[in-house]
C-alpha cells in the first residue's frame, strides 16, 4: 500500500515575485540592517586602510630605523587590527539576531496566511510541502537582509581598493579595469546558473518533505500491509533529483571559483608587475609596492562575491517558494455583526466544487432556529463539504450562506468564529493540557465550564483518571481514538455558539454513550441550531428533520420516519453505519494525525 501524494500546483509567479517578501523582511529587520551593513562597511573601510598603513610603517621602517613616527605607525596598524577584531564580533551577533528577527517575521506572516486561507492551502500543497516552506525556506529567506548588508562590504571593498589603487597610480587601475568585464560576466553567469539549480533543488526537497509526511501519517496502514520497503522507496523517489541538481549547484559553483581562480590571479600579477615598473622608475616606494599588492588582492576578490552571491541566489530562490503561499487568496471578511437569534442556518443555490468535480450542486436547504437537521449521504455525497460551509470553513463557488438572515462572507471574523462551534471526526488536541483542549478558543473560560462541557460528552471520568486530571499534558496522554473524539466535542460543547456542527463526530463511539452525548446535544441550555453528519440511524431518528444527500443534491428532506419508507434511504445507513464501526477501531495516534482542524 502507499499513499497518495500531494503535488504542489505549477504557479505562473514571475520571478521576482520574491522582492516584495524580501523588502517586507528587511523592512521589519531595518534597525538591526543598518546597523550591520555600516559594521561591514566599517571593517571594509579598516580592512582598505590597513594596507596603506602597513605600507607607510614599512617605508618608515626602511628609511628611519629608530624614528618613533614608525614605533607609531606600526601602533595604528595594531590598532586596525584590533578594530577588524572587533567589528567581526559584532558582525557575527547582529548578522544572527538579524537572520532570526527575519525568520520569525516571514513565519509568523505566511503561518498567519496559511490559517486565513484555511483547507485551501493544505489541499494544494500539501502538510509536508507547507512545512518544508514554512520551516526551511523561511529560515533560509531569512538570511536575506543580513547577506544584503555583507554584500554591500563586499562590494565596496574591490571598490575602494580601486580607488585607492588609482590613488597610488593611476595606472595600476588602469590594470585592474581591463580585466572588470570578464569578472562581471563570472558573477552574473554564477547567479544565473546557480538560481536555476537552487529552485530545482528546493523543489525537490519539498517533495520528499511531503511524501515523508503522508509516510508518518499512515505509517500503521504501511506496517499492517509490509509495504515499509516501498514507501521507503516512495518517500525517497526524488532523491536523484535532489543528487543531480546537488551536484549541478557544486559544478556551477566549481566553474566560477575556477574561472575567478584562471583570471584573479593574471590581474594580481599584472598590477604587481606595473608596481615594480613604477618602483624602478621612483614613482612609487617599497611601501606603496606593499600596499598595491594587497589591494589588488581585495579588488579581485571574487570569492566573497560568489558566497555573498550564492547566498543571496538561496534566499531569493527560498523567498519564491514562499511567495507562492502568499499568492493563495486569503478568505476575505465583512464588517457586519449578527442580529439576535438562534442560529438559523440557510443555504441558498449552493454548488461547491474540487479537483473539477461538482460535489454540491444547487443545494437549497434550511436549518430553522433552535432545531437539530441531520444530514445522511453516501460517501462522497458532499456531506463534509456541507458541514464546512456551514461555518465558512469553505466557500461555495456559486450561491451564499447566511446564517441568522446575513450571508457569512459578510460577517466579520470576530462575530462568525463565535458564533459557530465544530466538532470533528478526527480532532486535533491544540492546547498544552487536557483543560487547555476544552477551552481552546474560549475567551475566559472557567473551570466549571471547562468540567461541564466535559461531562456533557462524557469525557469528565476518564479526563479525572489521568495522572494529573484536566492539567495532564496532552502530548503523553494515554487516550484512545474514542476518548480523542469525545474531548473534541468537549471543545465544542464549550463554545456558547448559536450553530453548532457536528461532522461525523459521533463515529467512534459506542451506541450508549452516542445516545447520553445525543440527549446533551439536543439538551443544551444555550439552544441554537444543529447540523450534524450522521451514519446511524439512532442519530437521525433523534434530529428534527433529515437532509437526504444523493449526487450533490437534496434527495429528499424530511422526518426520519417519513424516509425510513424507501429502501435506497435505508440501505443509506447500511453502508454509513459499517464505516462507522471500522472508525471506532482506530487509535488515538490515527487520530491525532487527522486532516480535519477545529474552529
Amino acid at each position: 500500500m502507499t499513499t497518495q501524494a500531494v503535488t504542489p500546483e505549477k504557479t505562473s509567479a514571475s520571478p521576482d515575485a520574491s522582492a516584495p517578501l524580501l523588502r517586507a523582511a528587511t523592512r521589519h529587520s531595518g534597525g538591526r540592517c543598518a546597523v550591520l551593513c555600516l559594521a561591514t562597511v566599517a571593517a571594509a573601510g579598516a580592512g582598505l586602510l590597513l594596507p596603506a598603513v602597513l605600507g607607510r610603517a614599512l617605508d618608515l621602517l626602511l628609511a628611519h630605523p629608530g624614528d618613533p613616527r614608525a614605533t607609531r605607525w606600526v601602533l595604528y596598524c595594531a590598532g586596525l587590527v584590533l578594530l577588524l577584531a572587533v567589528l567581526d564580533a559584532v558582525e557575527t551577533v547582529l548578522a544572527a539576531t538579524t537572520n532570526a528577527r527575519a525568520t520569525g517575521f516571514l513565519r509568523e506572516r505566511l503561518i498567519g496566511h496559511v490559517l486565513s486561507v484555511g483547507p485551501r492551502a493544505l489541499h494544494r500543497f500539501g502538510s509536508g510541502e507547507l512545512v518544508a516552506r514554512l520551516v526551511g525556506n523561511a529560515a533560509q529567506a531569512g538570511t536575506a537582509p543580513a547577506t544584503l548588508a555583507a554584500l554591500a562590504a563586499a562590494l565596496a571593498g574591490p571598490l575602494g581598493a580601486m580607488v585607492a589603487l588609482g590613488l597610488l597610480d593611476p595606472w595600476l587601475t588602469a590594470v585592474l579595469i581591463c580585466g572588470a568585464p570578464l569578472l562581471t560576466l563570472l558573477l552574473r553567469a554564477f547567479a544565473r546558473d546557480s538560481s536555476q539549480c537552487v529552485a530545482r533543488y528546493q523543489e525537490a526537497q519539498g517533495r520528499i518533505a511531503g511524501r515523508l509526511a503522508e509516510a508518518i501519517g499512515g505509517h500503521r496502514t504501511i506496517a499492517a500491509d509490509g509495504s515499509a520497503d516501498q514507501e521507503v522507496e516512495r518517500v525517497l523517489g526524488p532523491l536523484p533529483d535532489l543528487s543531480r541538481e546537488g551536484h549541478r549547484m557544486w559544478r556551477v559553483q566549481g566553474r566560477a571559483a575556477a574561472r575567478a581562480v584562471a583570471v584573479a590571479p593574471l590581474l594580481q600579477l599584472g598590477v604587481l608587475a606595473t608596481a615594480g615598473l613604477l618602483l624602478v622608475h621612483h614613482r612609487l616606494s617599497l611601501g606603496d609596492v606593499l600596499a598595491a599588492s594587497r589591494y589588488a588582492v581585495l579588488a579581485t576578490g571574487v570569492g566573497v562575491l560568489v558566497g555573498q552571491v550564492s547566498g543571496l541566489v538561496r534566499a531569493r530562490a527560498s523567498a519564491r517558494r514562499l511567495g507562492e503561499l502568499l499568492d493563495e487568496p486569503a478568505t476575505v471578511h465583512g464588517t457586519r455583526r449578527l442580529p439576535p437569534g438562534r442560529g438559523r442556518l440557510e443555504l441558498r443555490g449552493v454548488t461547491a466544487r474540487r479537483g473539477g468535480r461538482t460535489v454540491l450542486d444547487g443545494v437549497d436547504l434550511v436549518v430553522p432556529a433552535g432545531t437539530t437537521l441531520a444530514v445522511v449521504g453516501r460517501s462522497g455525497a458532499g456531506k463534509s463539504l456541507l458541514a464546512a460551509l456551514a461555518g465558512r470553513l469553505a466557500d461555495p463557488d456559486e450561491g451564499e450562506v447566511l446564517l441568522d438572515g446575513v450571508p457569512l462572507r459578510e460577517l466579520a471574523p470576530d462575530a462568525l468564529r463565535p458564533a459557530v462551534g465544530y466538532a470533528f471526526e478526527r480532532p486535533v488536541l491544540l492546547g498544552a493540557t487536557i483543560g487547555g483542549t476544552i477551552a481552546f478558543g474560549v475567551p475566559e473560560p472557567s473551570p466549571d465550564r471547562v468540567r461541564e462541557a466535559a461531562r456533557a460528552a462524557r469525557a469528565d471520568t476518564f479526563v479525572r483518571r489521568l495522572p494529573e486530571g484536566y492539567a495532564t499534558p496532552c502530548a503523553g496522554a494515554p487516550l484512545s481514538g474514542g476518548e480523542i473524539q469525545r474531548l473534541g466535542l468537549a471543545r465544542a460543547f464549550a463554545h456558547p455558539a448559536r450553530l453548532l456542527v457536528l461532522d461525523d463526530a459521533l463515529s467512534s463511539l459506542d451506541t450508549v454513550t452516542e445516545h447520553h452525548i445525543t440527549r446533551a446535544l439536543l439538551s443544551r441550555p444555550e439552544g441554537g441550531s444543529r447540523l450534524v453528519v450522521a451514519h446511524r440511524t439512532s442519530t437521525a431518528a433523534r434530529a428534527d428533520a433529515v437532509a437526504w444527500l444523493d449526487g450533490g443534491r437534496i434527495r429528499a428532506l424530511g422526518p426520519h420516519a417519513r424516509l425510513w419508507r424507501s429502501p435506497a434511504y435505508r440501505a443509506v445507513f447500511t453502508a454509513g453505519e459499517d464505516a462507522a464501526d471500522d472508525g471506532r477501531a482506530k487509535t488515538a495516534e490515527t487520530a491525532k494525525t487527522a486532516e480535519g482542524t477545529d474552529r
